[in-house]
């Protein structure tokens, strides 16, 4: 102290005095801290890291800092309540140690975003008495599983639902010390009653956010909008109304947005026509119609609905390339010779008119089954889609020369009644059609992104980056588990070389989990306004230009075209470079909500067809080995668990770099691609799980027995005998647990308590 008396030139007694009365008040303020001698020092503050924490429903966590580095292991007294999701600040308590393959250990000091600011789920109402004793309006049951152990309770204020509704609540408050399960908030939406047909999916879409309905603004702005064109929207655009032009979809498409025309040439090129509906004329810059479109990213394609990203007057109407009626497009010509190149093109305005509304079931029966019925409905149009083909086989082998990945992923199509319940699972077969089109909206894609990328303007790109190091590795030990050989290293691996395995397995039995296993090895694609090309499709420049209609980088990218048209100025350049980040940014996260959407309705709805099927017995693949047991993919896609407590057999080891499951006694091994047959024994659509019991499996050559340690089989027993002793002290501590939780509850009503002390009893 008389140290810092000094260097301050505060020895007079009064200012001392002052001096000592300062220090104590920092020391109260833990601004400063005495040492063991008496000397005063800064007190060291916690170098804090931040990443998103991932919960396990055990209670303890991992937190994620960084997508390269190994997650740091959060013990269940030290998550601060974090949930799954959030946005965390963690102090580092343990460092990792390599050599006793030991990750790093944290504590979460700060949570500093929550990740889940409103949930969906069905409202249990209170008694009238009951709310005046807890100023609360009942609880709400998350529909959302990974909420399950949550309780929420709705707060007394704001919409009273009736028992039994679906409703949006939003979170005001979150766990803290003695209320560790308990949320609560208030109820902002009610979005059905639980018995309404497709509650269900709308349950889904809602709790991820997916706006259902557009606004009165965006709806009477598409109704200003004219249902024909008119002179003066062709002014500046190329009449292509006399051309032979199709669309080619699906059945039950609606919202037509590219269609094509090919012929040959006298030199032996191909001349290809992609015309992409001109939605950017429509949707302009700024309008209602376009702040929509961009929120919603993309549309979303459920099982028995769309929910379009914009108003359907537009998307099935004027946007619309149907038959026989004046159309405005944007679209790309190009000559391609007999290698696949593209060796002239041109992108433009135009305006066209289907000649045919052709569907892909029409046009495999012309090219693959030579249906005489059909080739004579559309005779005129045989001869050119017999050239599509021919162009299509080009473009594809192509593909392939350059060492594009084609994954011939499985595709199941839930087939719904009216009411919602699932009667059917079909796999999509893709034909010529289906392959042809890919093929000219591909090459279509690549042309614009290298056209405006050698212009050196700032433009949108869907981009495909290389594997990382760590997924590749598990590929390859996953891969060399089945005695497949992959070319090349984890680091420097080509899409050629991916693309000889999946040519190597293509009539294994397991070629379709290998695909899978595969493709969850890749990044995700996504967009940017930085050009680093696609992987999967080895080429250079790509981008989404094809459907403007239901996605937004589409639409920017015809607004793109438009704009450097008129003005190529710096300024303009400069303009777009700002806001394109922003643009593929956003619009990448919204294709990753769809998708998600997507997956959680199709698990939903497998889990509802299998419910009258329990009990019955399936043959399928083994998909997937984890530590907890088996994935069993049937035909139809439908994939269920047997868990490792259902392997009655023996006591099975999981040997991660084989991916398989090893009987400790008998040998017996499970492992991906192995022929099983197993039987339904649970299936739970509000869990989106199936259950399946082993009934018999195909014989593989078994791996080596994982070895005894040194004090021989006993270790074995009494690791065991250790296990089962900690289950039965759980089971222990969880009924003594239990029953306190009784004792407790059955206090606070005797004593007409507030069971939650977020909200306050109103005086």
């Amino acid at each position: 102290m008389e140290e810092i008396a000094q260097g301050l030139g505060l020895q007079k007694s009064k200012d001392f005095k002052l001096l000592v009365q300062t220090i104590a008040q920092m020391e109260r303020e833990q601004r400063v801290i005495f040492t063991k001698k008496g000397k005063v020092k800064l007190p060291l503050k916690p170098i804090l890291i931040e990443g998103i924490f991932r919960a396990n429903e055990r209670g303890f966590g991992f937190v994620t800092i960084d997508s390269e580095e190994d997650d740091v292991y959060v013990p269940k007294e030290a998550t601060g309540y974090a949930m799954d999701g959030d946005t965390v600040a963690i102090d580092i308590v343990k460092t990792a140690d390599a050599a006793m393959d030991r990750g790093a250990e944290g504590k979460v000091v700060e949570i500093r975003k929550r990740a889940i600011t409103q949930l969906v789920g069905e409202f249990v109402a209170y008694t009238k008495e009951e709310i005046n004793e807890t100023d609360l309006y009942g609880v709400v049951l998350p529909k959302e599983k990974k909420l399950n152990q949550f309780k929420v309770y709705a707060a007394a204020e704001g919409i009273r639902p009736v028992d039994g509704s679906i409703v949006m609540i939003e979170l005001t408050h979150y766990p803290e010390k003695n209320y560790t399960n308990s949320l609560e908030g208030i109820i902002k939406q009610v979005i059905g009653h639980k018995n309404d047909p497709g509650m269900d999916i709308l349950s889904i879409i809602v709790s991820n956010g997916i706006p259902t309905k557009f606004s009165d603004d965006v709806l009477l702005e598409a109704d200003d909008i004219p249902d024909a064109i008119s002179e003066k929207d062709l002014v500046d655009r190329k009449d292509l109304r006399e051309q032979l032009i199709v669309t080619i979809d699906g059945e039950d498409a609606k919202d037509l947005d590219d269609a094509v025309t090919v012929k040959k040439l006298a030199n032996g090129n191909y001349f290809l026509g992609v015309h992409i509906a001109d939605v950017s004329y429509y949707v302009t810059q700024g309008s209602q119609l376009d702040k929509e479109a961009y929120e919603r990213g993309t549309s979303v394609y459920l099982t028995d609905r769309v929910i379009p990203m914009i108003p359907q007057r537009l998307s099935n109407g004027i946007c619309s390339l149907n038959p026989q009626v004046p159309r405005l497009t944007m679209s790309c010509e190009m000559e391609i010779d007999a290698n696949g190149r593209v060796v002239t093109h041109d992108i433009f305005s135009s305006v066209i008119q289907t000649t045919e509304r052709m569907t892909y079931t029409a046009v495999n029966q012309i090219l693959e089954e030579q249906d005489e019925i059909v080739m004579e409905r559309y005779e005129q149009l045989v001869p050119m889609l017999q050239e599509m083909q021919e162009l299509h086989y080009i473009l594809e082998t192509m593909r392939i020369r350059r060492g594009a990945v084609s994954f011939e992923d499985r595709e199941a199509k839930i087939l719904v009644e009216p009411d919602g319940r699932p009667m059917d699972i079909q796999l999509r077969d893709r034909g010529i059609g289906e392959r042809l089109i890919e093929s000219f909206m591909l090459v279509a894609n690549e042309t614009v992104a290298q056209h405006f990328n050698q212009q050196h303007f700032p433009f949108i790109y869907r981009i495909h980056e290389q594997p990382k190091e760590e997924k590749m590795q598990r590929f390859f030990d996953f891969a060399s588990a089945l005695g497949i050989v992959v070319r090349g290293t984890k680091g420097t691996i080509t899409p050629k070389d991916l693309q000889k395995v999946i040519e190597t397995v293509e009539n294994r039995p397991e070629s379709a989990v290998i695909n899978t296993m595969l493709l969850r090895s890749m990044q995700q694609a996504r967009y940017s306004e930085d050009n680093f090309g696609h992987y999967g499709l080895a080429a250079d420049y790509y981008t989404h230009f094809t459907s403007p209609i239901r996605r937004y980088p589409d639409l920017i990218v015809h607004r793109l075209i438009r704009s450097y048209r008129q003005d190529a100025s710096e300024e303009n350049q400069t303009y777009w470079e700002k806001k394109l980040p922003e643009i593929a940014d956003h619009s990448s996260k919204m294709e990753r909500r769809a998708v998600e959407a997507e997956r959680e309705v199709d698990a939903m709805k497998k889990a509802e067809y299998m419910l009258d099927k329990v009990g019955e017995e399936f043959e399928g693949i083994i998909s997937s080995v984890v530590k907890f047991g088996l994935f069993v993919e049937l035909s139809n896609t439908i994939e269920g668990l047997v868990h490792i407590n259902d392997l009655k057999q023996d006591y099975f080891h999981f040997i991660e770099n084989h991916l398989a499951l090893v009987g400790e006694r008998t040998g017996v091994t499970f492992k991906i691609g192995q022929k099983v047959r197993v039987k339904v024994i649970k299936a739970d659509p509000i869990e989106r799980a199936i259950d399946f019991e082993l009934v018999e499996a195909e014989e593989v050559l078994p791996f080596e027995r994982p070895k005894a340690s040194k004090k021989g089989k006993h270790s074995n027993r009494q690791q065991k005998r250790q296990a089962k002793n900690r289950l039965q002290m759980n089971n222990k501590k969880n009924q003594l647990f239990n029953e306190r939780k009784k004792g407790k509850k059955a206090a606070n009503k005797k004593g007409k308590k507030p069971f939650y002390k977020g909200i306050k009893k109103k005086k």
